[in-house]
């Protein structure tokens, strides 16, 4: 008899927890076009208006290990409830970011709103993992992840067909060129002003949500995990003997480094969309629209991706899925014109089954006692999110590069990481079948 995917006892838990997946997508979402509405507002080079992408993942990586001893020392369910406090802080302090104008603040409210959501995806994909058969862990981890992209594609809505077409600062003239840079301080100030309440309010409304599921996850009881009820009856593991259990298992370990070239393809190719797009003379609002339709490949992928899995090799398909990224990103830097943002869209159909298909891989044979620590390494790499893409805006400030748009040319990076994940499905299959 098959396993089932989620056990009628586990239902409800798998629906709430599931739930939280929107949650991240959401603030993932909202805040990749905010990169180029900073990047006009506040005047700054795409290598620094990329600093909100490096607050916002960096937190991640400040976070993942106090969340996971939290986790270990208390619970599950008290781990959700500080990530939905700490994200619902850090929405708020939007209010005094905006009322002062200051991009340091706004980076430092991200920062703060990423701490929880550390917490959040150090608890929820593990737990997920947990309530059911180890047989269909990943698949379910999918079927849960299916809802980040909901999440996100509301995100992008929000930020495509309310903030964007409100900024002032993106006015532009016959030419396609803003008209900002030209103003007077004064002029630019009441622009400012204006824009930033408008930036401000998305995430107001989103701290308000967390804090009525902050109420309802506080009310509902949770089954308690295997590595919960170890640790209880006084058989859990010591973080020492899980840090070396998870050393020497090389699959989890080269799936840590697979994760952190997965979220820095990820978060390159969604951030500077716009600016590729910009550089055809496309508005930031028109834009945002790419990006939305990149979102609904993705979320549509990862239904189909959730299917195949019953019938191909989860390496398998992860490898065939890299393959096709690749050769995305070879349109997207080769070919300059609609043609190529199309291929830069179509990328994000390959990219849906790569963050938990690596974590449902990485985590499949560690020790359930170990899988909290071991999920933490895991959000860290998260961390990749806020390494690369400084680096990439940092290209495409070049303007051009050998004659070739440097936007293209930038595009190279996630190339690169797409290779990475494509030499760990490789390397995966391989071990399983020597």
């Amino acid at each position: 008899m098959k396993a089932k995917l989620v056990e009628r006892k586990y239902l409800v838990t798998f629906i709430l927890i599931t739930s939280l997946f929107a949650l991240w997508g959401f603030a993932n979402d909202i805040t990749n076009p905010m990169v180029a509405a900073f990047q006009t507002l506040m005047e700054l080079s795409a290598a620094k208006a990329a600093l909100i992408q490096f607050a916002f993942y960096g937190g991640y990586a400040t976070m993942a290990i106090p969340a996971a001893l939290f986790i270990r020392k208390y619970s599950y369910k008290k781990g959700i409830l500080l990530g939905l406090g700490l994200y619902a802080v850090g929405a708020f302090l939007f209010i005094p970011a905006a009322a002062y104008q200051q991009f340091s603040f706004f980076c430092i409210s991200l920062y703060i709103l990423t701490f929880g959501l550390a917490f959040l995806e150090t608890t929820a994909n593990p737990f997920i993992l947990s309530l059911g058969d180890k047989e269909t862990s990943t698949r379910r981890l999918n079927l849960a992840q299916t809802f980040n992209p909901l999440g996100s594609l509301c995100g992008m809505s929000i930020a495509s067909l309310i903030v964007l077409p409100q900024l002032i600062s993106d006015k532009r003239d016959a030419a396609g060129q803003t008209v900002f840079a030209s103003l007077s301080e004064a002029e630019k100030a009441d622009i400012r002003l204006h824009d930033l309440a408008i930036i401000r309010d998305p995430y107001v409304a989103i701290g308000l949500v967390v804090l009525v599921i902050f109420i309802v996850v506080a009310l509902v009881k949770m089954p308690w995990t295997e590595s919960e009820t170890a640790k209880a009856e006084g058989r859990g593991h010591t973080t020492k003997q899980t840090l070396s259990n998870i050393w020497h298992n090389v699959t989890y370990r080269e799936g840590v480094l697979a994760q952190v070239f997965y979220v820095a393809a990820q978060i390159m190719t969604w951030t500077f969309i716009i600016q590729y797009a910009d550089n055809l003379g496309i508005n930031k609002a028109t834009a945002q629209m790419y990006n939305i339709v990149a979102m609904v490949l993705f979320l549509c992928s990862r239904f189909i991706a959730t299917m195949l899995m019953k019938y191909i090799n989860s390496r398998k398909l992860l490898g065939i899925f890299a393959l096709g990224a690749m050769l995305c990103s070879l349109g997207a830097i080769l070919i300059v014109g609609k043609a190529g943002l199309y291929c830069l869209v179509g990328i994000s159909f390959f990219m849906s089954l790569m963050f938990p298909t690596i974590y449902g891989i990485a985590l499949e044979k560690v020790d359930p006692q170990d899988t909290t620590l071991g999920a933490a390494f895991l959000v860290m790499a998260i961390v990749g999110g806020a390494l690369m893409p400084p680096l990439q805006g940092m290209v495409i400030d070049c303007g051009t590069i050998f004659g070739h748009p440097a936007v293209n040319v930038s595009y190279a990076l996630p190339l690169l990481c797409f290779i990475i994940i494509a030499t760990y499905s490789l390397r995966v299959l391989r071990r399983e079948r020597a």
